[in-house]
């Protein structure tokens, strides 16, 4: 809907909107910004700077496939304020934030990673560099190497313009027949499945020299097109919208047309086009014009054109310029061999804080024990996003193959995974699990999965509920919370959730779980209202929240309103924030900050002082969903509280060194913009150095006191 087509009522609230809210993709941009950042600060180890340059590329990408382009719902979601505003003023201050970010990036690896790197003994050379005889070691390892690999593809009358895939890097060249003077376009895809990074032999000691793929067969073209005159070359990348509309029909087969979507995918609309710089203009205007590019979508790019290359470059073992390798300590309870996880559970709550604590040695271990354990007799899981190396899908079949009752919820719309998660589903299928795909037109995104063991005393349920994915790779660098725990009034919650997702039983209440879409939002609404209630009333309140992202209304409505009464209000946000902190009008009490730093920050916990004279005594919850209108609305989450007081004060310590971190953190502004906090001269040592840093080194303490204190030893 545009400007003009709005009455003056709705022109109105449309302004009030706009200093109520920031833009949602403004304030995502603003994340990455900070990511970027990670690459450009001197205090990250060279080779991990490095690598934030891919992933502060890898997030742009993403965001260019997810949010830029035609854009299709398959359901009614309420209008964002991006949805008021024409397409071209959009795309154009999406465009005006990522110039200058693209500069700062290309500057910062050409002027000083690039340079540092060489001090060290590390050179990243263009083909001008090499020297004559690695020139030719060059050109033979194309030979032997790339040249067979190439398609080379040219258009004219009858060889029609080349498709181009999605992220993939070409170079678009212009030819001449030198005897006709007939100019030509041909393509050359450089090959993703080759390294991007050609390392030479014959270096001095200490010494490391690199060229690029691209630079070695952009430099024997003319081996490609023989005979021909190679008038310009311009290196280009592509981008495709990854939005696919999903017509869901009760009558469909779900399994079948997601595989259907999925080939539609990779012919989707080109959303950007990213080139080097060319003398060339009619080489530029072929793509811009069989693309069907407007202006605001090509990029002219001063540095490389996909920084996610250089992962090879930065996975370089070089201690003394990598973070300090951390490994996950295995929990303490649970360090033996033999050490019964249902024993542990039924003595109290677990829990676990991944990275720094063993992914494998407590979730994995979790499941395999379940596979094993001949008294139990069900495992329900729930898979949103898996890696190929994950160890649930072969132990759910093993557990399938004993005559265990199995059931995994795979969700199939998880993007990105959906071809990763329809093999698995296939495969679950095959060994008689029962597999079923959520319901019909909703995702689900909770992390939960649950045991029903055979006991003395009866069925006992066993359930684990996280506020990650169950994939072992990503639990190696995103910090999350698992809560294992064995009390009926969250785990019969828990089997509830599951007979709603796999028998359509349509469950309205639940004891003790905020389920969304049936419970979650009205009851995060109700707990703020009632600090905004006991704040007035003289009783203790606070209200201080973790997660990803928040940009619900009604959430953050709510959050004014009790800020204005004088709740303190504490929010990390990691990535984008629609809520302007620190309005003496409008949030004068809440403070926003978000901690960017070698791991992701993923968890999310919720916590409310509810007049608690004690602040630990106040209300703690964990689980999968962000304060976001499709979290809250159209996803199923799940949220639990946390009822140890143990617990709690674990989630205190990480919140309170997250509020307090002077290494990591930056504070919100008004404006949507962000001041990174710098540690001064008198700052605390804790705080100076991290909260990523601090809660390593505090579990390695633990576990050394522990360890120490049963005799044993932590290498």
């Amino acid at each position: 809907m545009t400007k003009e087509n709005l009455s003056p009522a709705e022109l109105l609230d449309q302004a009030s909107e706009q200093f109520e809210f920031l833009d949602r993709d403004l304030s995502w941009l603003q994340f990455n910004r900070r990511v970027l950042h990670e690459a450009l600060d001197p205090r990250t180890p060279l080779l991990e700077r490095l690598l934030f340059l891919g992933i502060f590329t890898s997030n742009l990408d993403e965001f260019f496939m997810k949010r830029v382009g035609v854009r299709r719902q398959t359901r009614v979601e309420k209008p964002q304020l991006a949805d008021y505003e024409p397409p071209v003023r959009r795309l154009a201050a999406i465009r005006e934030s990522v110039l200058p970010m693209l500069r700062l990036q290309a500057k910062a690896l050409r002027d000083d990673i690039r340079p540092a790197l060489a001090e060290r003994g590390i050179h990243l050379l263009n083909w001008s560099q090499l020297r004559p005889a690695e020139q030719e070691q060059g050109n033979r390892y194309f030979r032997d190497n790339v040249f067979p690999v190439l398609t080379p593809q040219s258009v004219d009358p009858s060889h029609p313009f080349p498709f181009m895939s999605n992220l993939s890097v070409s170079l678009a060249v212009a030819l001449s027949n030198p005897y006709t003077e007939e100019k030509l376009f041909a393509r050359v895809k450089v090959p993703k499945l080759l390294p991007q990074w050609i390392e030479l032999t014959g270096a001095e000691p200490g010494q490391r020299r690199f060229v690029a793929l691209r630079d070695l067969i952009q430099e024997n073209l003319p081996l490609l097109f023989s005979g021909m005159t190679i008038r310009e070359v311009m290196p280009l990348r592509v981008t495709r919208s990854a939005t696919v509309e999903y017509d869901l029909d009760e009558d469909e087969d779900l399994l079948e047309m997601i595989s259907e979507e999925l080939k539609q995918r990779r012919l989707q609309q080109v959303v950007r086009l990213e080139h080097r710089p060319t003398q060339d203009r009619w080489l530029l205007d072929m793509v811009v014009e069989q693309l069907d590019l407007p202006p605001d979508r090509v990029y002219e790019m001063e540095g490389e054109l996909d920084y996610t290359d250089f992962a090879q470059i930065a996975a370089l073992k070089v201690p003394e310029l990598r973070y300090t390798p951390w490994t996950p300590m295995v929990p303490p309870a649970l360090a033996s061999d033999d050490s019964d996880m249902f024993a542990l559970i039924r003595s109290g709550d677990v829990l676990v804080h991944h990275p720094f604590e063993s992914f494998d040695a407590s979730v994995s271990k979790f499941i395999r024990d379940a596979v094993d354990d001949q008294n139990v007799l069900a495992i329900k899981m729930i898979v949103y996003r898996t890696s190929d190396d994950s160890p649930f899908v072969p132990l759910l079949i093993q557990a399938a193959e004993q005559g265990k009752q199995v059931a995994c919820l795979v969700e199939l719309l998880a993007r990105f995974d959906e071809q990763r998660n329809i093999r698995w589903a296939n495969a679950l299928e095959d060994a008689g699990v029962h597999v079923v795909y959520g319901i019909l037109g909703i995702k689900t995104h909770t992390k939960a999965a649950v045991v029903v063991r055979r006991e003395p005393d009866g069925l006992r349920t066993y359930a684990h509920i996280g506020t990650g994915n169950y994939n072992p790779q990503t639990a190696k660098f995103y910090t999350d919370l698992g809560l294992f725990t064995c009390q009926s009034e969250i785990t019969g919650d828990v089997v509830e959730l599951f007979h709603s997702l796999t028998g359509r039983s349509i469950k309205q209440d639940y004891d003790r779980l905020l389920v969304a879409p049936v419970n979650m939002k009205e009851r995060f609404l109700s707990m703020i209202h009632r600090e905004r209630e006991n704040h007035l009333a003289g009783k203790p309140a606070h209200i201080l929240a973790k997660m990803n992202q928040i940009e619900d209304r009604e959430i953050v409505r709510a959050l004014y309103q009790a800020s204005q009464a004088g709740v303190p209000i504490d929010l990390v946000i990691r990535g984008f924030c629609t809520l302007r902190p620190g309005l003496p009008e409008l949030s004068p009490t809440i403070r926003v900050i978000s901690v960017v730093g070698r791991f992701l920050e993923h968890s999310r916990i919720f916590y409310f002082r509810n007049a608690a004279e004690d602040p630990i005594e106040g209300e703690f919850y964990i689980g999968s969903a962000d304060w976001m209108y499709r979290n809250l609305e159209s996803r199923v989450e799940a949220v639990t509280p946390l009822l140890n007081r143990g617990i709690r004060e674990r989630c205190w310590e990480i919140l309170q060194l997250l509020l307090g971190d002077q290494r990591q953190a930056w504070d919100m502004q008004p404006d949507g913009s962000y001041i990174q906090r710098r540690p001064g001269p008198e700052s605390d040592p804790i705080a100076s150095a991290g909260t990523q840093q601090v809660l390593m080194d505090r579990t390695r303490q633990r576990n050394e006191a522990v360890a120490k204190s049963a005799g044993t030893v932590i290498l």
